[in-house]
């Protein structure tokens, strides 16, 4: 389990305003497993929204933390690549990593990491089976079993939301669509938990135990991949991969990176925002009494969810020659980290952002999807599991009570919950 040292949002506030602004560096993981992060980004929208972290433990980095600025990061993929990985490396882990994965997994996570032209081919491989065509097929399958896991909930009794719904429901819908054996679905949630923590945190208790889980998860999706490639074409994922003539023949460290993207996007996004939305539900409850009177109100929830909680703070590029930007020079070389938690705060551009609102005016105003080519392949997906699991809770539940304090991930990427403890007190 993850421990944080707990710091009340007061005393968050008072480090951060004391803070030299060049001494601040957003990506503090401790900041994000205390939910203490917003005052660092209110002051960068304030005072610095392009700002320069230069030591971390991620080495030095740019942060852009204001909605018009990321959205011209994140739409100029000439000027901003993401060919030397998406996210903030932690140095040690890499080093740590290379010594047991070796060299040729640096950098290498399928096609989020290629610019064009081989992005685009790569990423229309996968496309057909997150079509909307598709995923109408799969959505019948999808209720059936988010009925089984509800119906199998204790009543009256406490338990952990993340354990037994959001993961649950993401495993199935992620075997679904791998066409992965079903009894052994809840590997999938675990390998991406193996790839997304560091020692100490999640379920990964040392380097050798993270370096094994994945290495078991590529020979398990090398298998599928062989099944799958001499057999008629399915419309899985890695069917689609085996067989689009833009990925049948990619390097099998590409297949895994692809692998591991998808399983971490299909994973860590919809899960987080099933949990989140409960935890934002009880925290702001005139929102739920109006969801319980209208259930109509469940997309809008779903989209004011996704941008409240922003279940992947942030992506980054590394800039391909000089850039100005917002006053600064981005030099040829140097990463830039897009804050999408930050952009959905944006109170230039969100009326009342910190404010959980499920009836807005636009809902779908958010940026945790991301622009551009890079956009998330499976949002339609996260949207179809998040409409229907609440469809489903509110035919059944008239509550779902949070009785303690969530533990959050101790992460500065995944923006989510390890447990959430609650009680449903009866059925409809």
């Amino acid at each position: 389990m993850n421990i944080a040292v707990k710091i009340s949002a007061v005393d968050a506030a008072a480090e951060v305003a004391a803070t030299p602004l060049e001494a601040l560096n957003p990506a503090r993981v401790d900041r994000f497993a205390n939910d203490t992060i917003w005052p660092v980004f209110e002051r960068l929208r304030r005072e610095d929204p392009v700002h320069f972290t230069p030591e971390s433990e991620y080495g030095p980095y740019w942060s852009v933390t204001k909605w018009n600025d990321i959205m011209a990061v994140d739409t100029d993929h000439e000027a901003f690549s993401s060919a030397e990985g998406i996210g903030l490396a932690n140095l040690e882990a890499v080093k740590e990593q290379e010594k047991i994965m070796g060299q040729r997994r640096r950098g290498n996570a399928g096609f989020i990491s290629m610019d064009e032209p081989d992005h685009s081919p790569a990423r229309k491989a996968v496309s057909p089976t997150l079509a909307p065509s598709n995923l109408q097929a799969l959505s019948p399958q999808v209720r059936e079993r988010a009925g089984l896991i509800l119906d199998s909930l204790p009543i009256g009794k406490e338990f952990d939301w993340v354990d037994l719904v959001s993961k649950e429901l993401t495993a199935m819908t992620l075997a679904s669509l791998f066409d992965f054996p079903f009894e052994q679905r809840r590997k999938l949630t675990w390998w991406s938990d193996m790839v997304m923590n560091m020692p100490g945190h999640g379920p990964v208790e040392s380097w050798e135990q993270k370096g094994a889980a994945i290495f078991e998860c590529f020979g398990a999706f090398q298998e599928l991949w062989n099944q799958r490639v001499n057999a008629e074409p399915g419309n899985d994922l890695i069917s689609m991969l085996a067989h689009n003539p833009a990925t049948r023949n990619m390097a099998m460290e590409t297949y895994q990176g692809n692998v591991i993207l998808l399983i971490v996007g299909g994973n860590d996004t919809t899960r987080n925002t099933i949990s989140g939305s409960v935890f934002a539900l009880n925290k702001n409850p005139d929102q739920y009494a109006k969801l319980r009177a209208n259930p109509d109100l469940i997309l809008p929830m779903i989209s004011e969810t996704i941008r409240w909680q922003t279940p992947l703070a942030h992506m980054s590029r590394v800039a391909t020659r000089d850039v100005e930007l917002g006053g600064k020079t981005i030099k040829k070389g140097e990463r830039v980290v897009m804050w999408y938690i930050s952009g959905n705060r944006d109170e230039e551009m969100i009326e009342a952002p910190n404010a959980f609102i499920i009836d807005r005016e636009r809902p779908r105003q958010h940026m945790s999807f991301g622009f551009g080519i890079h956009r998330c392949v499976g949002n339609r997906v996260a949207e179809m599991q998040l409409t229907i699991i609440w469809e489903e809770i509110l035919k059944r539940f008239p509550e779902i009570k949070v009785v303690g304090d969530p533990v959050l991930n101790w992460s500065a990427f995944v923006h989510g919950y390890e447990s959430l403890p609650v009680v449903i007190p009866y059925r409809n």
